[in-house]
């Protein structure tokens, strides 16, 4: 007995010692799974529906593009291995890598998989053009002439007119491959793609989970395979509470933004963690490619609105530093520079309207003396969670004398409202769909009014229009820059907009999360995620 005993022990041991092992290697996959949460319900994983962050964020784990952006947005190789442009910027040619295979499925006969071929992605960009799909996303192919299968691993993507930020507009979700087998099938619920996780299983309203893609192509500096994770688990809490109490509780893994609900439990007013919540939470903030803003109708009836002195008193008005600290815990950055947000080429270092009630004061004057008017009002709208800002900034309005009152509407109604041209002021924000500036200032081009486009505040400006189609032909970056440059100036001096602040992205997760990284898009990237036991 006491011989088995020893030899009982010995084994013990040799077994632990190899679990330790394990662990400790490079090979980080021991049954890891990554929990996050989705308030707001993914409503598909077709990636041609791939219009918001819930259905972007868990479409970016099943499927790969063409190009896609770094942590610094910079277009790097994905699926294409290389490309050229021609030289006047019309024709793009792509070489495939000749490695790259579906998720497994019964669709591909015996094999369970495919190689992906140019077939494939020429299918893919066209589909979402067809009127049976009817993709929200088709406008990202509104530049392209044609796409043509060249051999089985390259193609050529033709456009109507030189446009520098394409390859950015292909790093987008709804660029995603898809095999052309797929049209016989349902893509919301049975995606295929080549990303490295794939759908095991979803429970509308419940649960989802994805699984690791044992063919992903990618591996990391040490030719370790990626994903680490063998999976991922979102569940469809719908209330905010409900989903911190499940983060402090060790339930989900990660949190993304900052709800008021919960914002000073986790955050001081300089936008610090709690201490009670520096032992067991990592904070990580990031800048992000969102404007935060109030637009104004540039064709209401309303005359105080049409008056550009009284427009540059409304963006003189108000004290974004103190809203940003007061309001928000110190996250994001006072939009005092212009529309373009900080990180991206067009972005002004010099302020154009911070604080200053002297000179809210002088246009708010020069306003009342050519128009006769003693006390203007106006009416701002708003929904739910954006009160609080819309109370503070019509606090600093009425100190100055303007008689402002707040509608709090449902979203869905603001953006009805917005496009039919039925809102004088509306708070809105602007996240950057791809990596240029071109795409914050096509809000103010003539001819994207509302409902055709997402021009809401019906600017039109001819000095403007002439920069901004000049600047879509200019292939030398640093050039068109200087574009992007004078046509933030101009909307700052015509101030069809009061821009509030430059959000920051904000991330809470559990010290046991490794290889989590930011980017300026806000994409949840977990190919490189690993859980330290």
């Amino acid at each position: 007995m006491r011989q088995h005993t020893i030899i009982y022990c010995i084994l013990a041991s040799v077994i632990i010692s190899l679990y330790s092992c394990k662990n400790t290697s490079k090979d980080k996959r021991s049954h890891m799974v990554f929990r996050y949460n989705e308030h707001a319900n993914i409503t598909s994983l077709d990636p041609a529906f791939a219009k918001d962050q819930r259905n972007i964020w868990a479409c970016h784990q099943i499927y790969n593009t063409l190009v896609k952006q770094d942590h610094n947005l910079h277009i790097k190789p994905d699926l294409a291995k290389s490309w050229r442009i021609s030289e006047d910027g019309k024709t793009y040619t792509f070489q495939l890598r000749d490695s790259i295979f579906f998720h497994q499925h019964p669709i591909f006969g015996e094999d369970s998989t495919k190689q992906m071929t140019a077939e494939d992605v020429v299918f893919s960009l066209k589909r979402l053009t067809s009127t049976d799909v009817a993709s929200p996303g088709s406008w990202v192919l509104d530049q392209v002439e044609a796409i043509k299968q060249i051999s089985k691993l390259s193609l050529q993507i033709e456009l109507k007119q030189a446009f520098p930020p394409f390859l950015g507009i292909l790093s987008m979700k709804y660029c995603s491959i898809v095999p052309k087998e797929s049209k016989q099938l349902n893509l919301r619920k049975t995606p295929i793609g080549t990303g490295p996780f794939y759908l095991k299983r979803w429970l509308e309203n419940e649960k989802m989970v994805l699984r690791r893609n044992k063919l992903y192509f990618e591996t990391d500096s040490l030719k370790n395979q990626l994903p680490y994770l063998e999976a991922v688990a979102i569940t469809f809490l719908p209330d905010k509470q409900s989903e911190f109490m499940a983060f402090l509780q060790g339930k989900l893994d990660f949190l993304s933004g900052l709800d008021p609900s919960y914002k000073d439990e986790l955050l001081t007013n300089t936008g610090q963690l709690q201490p009670q919540h520096r032992d067991k939470i990592i904070l990580e903030k990031s800048p992000y490619l969102n404007t935060e803003y109030i637009g104004i109708n540039m064709e209401s009836q309303d005359k105080a609105i049409q008056n550009i002195n009284f427009r540059k008193a409304l963006n003189f008005g108000f004290n974004r530093e103190k809203m940003i600290t007061y309001l928000r815990n110190g996250i994001g950055f006072p939009a005092n520079n212009g529309f373009i947000p900080k990180g991206l080429p067009g972005y002004l270092s010099k302020k154009l309207y911070s604080f200053n009630k002297d000179s809210a004061l002088y246009y708010l004057n020069k306003y009342k003396s050519e128009t006769k008017s003693s006390t203007p009002k106006i009416n701002i709208t708003t929904n739910a969670n954006y009160v609080d800002l819309i109370e503070y900034i019509q606090k600093s309005y009425q100190e100055l004398g303007i008689e402002t009152s707040v509608e709090v509407l449902p979203p869905s109604t603001i953006r009805q409202q917005r496009s039919a041209g039925q809102l004088d002021l509306f708070r809105a924000s602007w996240i950057a769909d791809y990596p240029d500036a071109e795409n914050y200032l096509g809000l103010f081009y003539s001819e994207k009014k509302a409902p055709k486009g997402p021009n809401y505040t019906r600017f039109s400006h001819r000095i403007f229009d002439s920069l901004f189609v000049k600047s879509q032909t200019i292939q030398d970056d640093s050039l068109r820059y200087i574009y992007y440059k004078k046509m933030n100036r101009l909307i700052a001096n015509e101030a069809p907009v009061i821009p509030l602040y430059y959000d920051q992205i904000t991330r809470f997760y559990h010290k046991n999360i490794k290889g989590l990284q930011m980017n300026p898009v806000n994409l949840l990237d977990l190919k490189t995620v690993y859980k330290e036991h």
